[in-house]
């Protein structure tokens, strides 16, 4: 079914996903996670209340006790369900895609990502087969209250002055909940939870949804600006002078926080799209960086497996070991700005903090849409393979090749039908010397 993606159950409500199809996926889900005891919430699109219906009432029907947190962010959920000892979570939410679209992101018992290839593939077959949903007794819900332990678990991180200047974009999403108990002196827009998203699509990673909020901190003249998608599990920054900082080097900038103790070996985890100035930040602290696959169902269960403090992606999500190894906007927002606070005291701004931290010229991430995506990433990937011999050759999310003074990531979307592409270099020249040619290869595949 097309709503099963590689990461979560996201798509058109109405077209993709429809009432029929949640309940059966709640009812199954029950048996897929052997959950009797599950936590929800919702976001405030407005195809949730619907969605919500539906789910609960497979899950009640095959048996389960739904323990309902209501509207909610969805690091909410994850929170919760790793906090209360829950079976499983489940949060009804499209992230940061356009209104018409919905979705459920699902957590297994200790907040495990379960994904298509540990999960979701099950429910799929079994709906698609039509197997029997015999009710089952012992089906209930009430409601579960977590919103004031969460925000004071929030309150708990933050140390920034009221003084540093802050403005924040909350897109018309969830992070619009702790707008005013979180940053009370911020200047904020679109601080109202509302499923149309009047103000823009709630993906800051989209140039035309960050024109705000580049205006707010230039004309507030605030020291940093702050972007969150629709459910709040992703954050993106600006510096001072209104310019975007690619979300891969706040994984840097966060080692001022976690990675202290130059004593201590410590593990940070990053995705194969990440800068390599990152890695190269970090040595400072003592810290290795170890580089996995795209998306939350891999970064968070990777972060546990290596035992890492925090990790992060080039999305804007950041996963934190004492948060159930899983990620949330709102805390990685306040300890950037602890960290950025902390600078400021000393005269340094965010925009000479950043630039300490990576001396590459990026493309950005940028998409292709070809039909025979393998054949493509192979020919690049030959090209130089065998042309230049990299330092660094990893083939579990696309590819990677890392040479002396560039490197590049091609890779196919798993959730957009696009071939994408990335690369850096220590200059100009040479990056566009090298994407020249990789841009004439992929064009005999358009």
């Amino acid at each position: 079914m097309k709503a099963f993606k590689a990461y979560d159950i996201r798509g058109v409500w109405g077209n993709d996903l429809n009432s029929d199809i949640i309940y059966r996926t709640g009812y199954f889900l029950k048996k897929v996670l052997k959950a009797e005891k599950i936590l929800i919430g919702r976001d405030i699109r407005n195809s949730s209340p619907e969605m919500h219906e539906s789910l609960t009432k497979g899950l009640m029907d095959a048996g389960c006790m739904v323990y309902d947190a209501g509207t909610c962010t969805t690091p909410m959920v994850y929170w919760g369900t790793g906090k209360y000892d829950f079976d499983a979570g489940l949060m009804i939410t499209a992230s940061h895609n356009p209104k018409e679209y919905n979705g459920l992101k699902v957590s297994a018992k200790n907040v495990k990502p379960i994904a298509y290839d540990n999960g979701l593939k099950e429910v799929e077959g079994l709906i698609e087969s039509g197997a029997m949903m015999p009710k089952i007794k012992g089906g209930s819900m009430q409601t579960f209250e977590i919103k004031s332990d969460y925000l004071e678990y929030l309150k708990s991180y933050s140390s920034f002055s009221p003084d540093i200047k802050v403005s924040i974009d909350f897109s018309c999403g969830m992070a619009g909940l702790f707008a005013d108990s979180l940053f009370p002196h911020a200047e904020k827009i679109n601080a109202l939870p509302d499923g149309d998203f009047p103000a823009h699509e709630p993906n800051p990673l989209e140039v035309a949804n960050q024109q705000q909020i580049i205006e707010q901190v230039i004309e507030n003249k605030s020291d940093i600006g702050v972007i969150f998608d629709g459910d709040a599990d992703r954050v993106m920054f600006i510096d001072e002078k209104g310019k975007f900082i690619s979300p891969d080097l706040i994984i840097a900038l966060l080692g001022h926080y976690f990675l202290k103790d130059k004593n201590k070996e410590y593990k940070v985890v990053q995705d194969i799209r990440t800068s390599k100035a990152v890695a190269e930040y970090l040595r400072q602290f003592n810290a290795t960086v170890d580089i996995w696959r795209v998306g939350r169902a891999y970064g968070a269960t990777r972060l546990k497996q290596v035992d890492g403090i925090y990790g992060g992606e080039l999305a804007g999500h950041y996963y934190f070991r004492d948060f159930y190894y899983s990620d949330s906007g709102l805390l990685a927002a306040i300890l950037v700005l602890n960290i950025v606070d902390g600078f400021r005291l000393k005269g340094i701004e965010l925009s000479s903090l950043i630039s300490t931290i990576s001396p590459y010229f990026n493309t950005g991430e940028v998409n292709f849409k070809i039909q025979d995506k393998l054949a493509a990433m192979n020919a690049v990937r030959d090209y130089f393979y065998n042309d230049e011999k990299p330092q660094r050759y990893l083939d579990f999310d696309g590819y990677r090749l890392d040479f002396e003074d560039w490197w590049f990531n091609i890779r196919p979307s798993n959730t957009e039908p696009y071939l994408r592409f990335l690369a850096e270099a220590k200059s100009k020249r040479l990056l566009s010397e090298k994407t020249d040619v990789i841009y004439s290869i992929l064009s005999r595949f358009e």
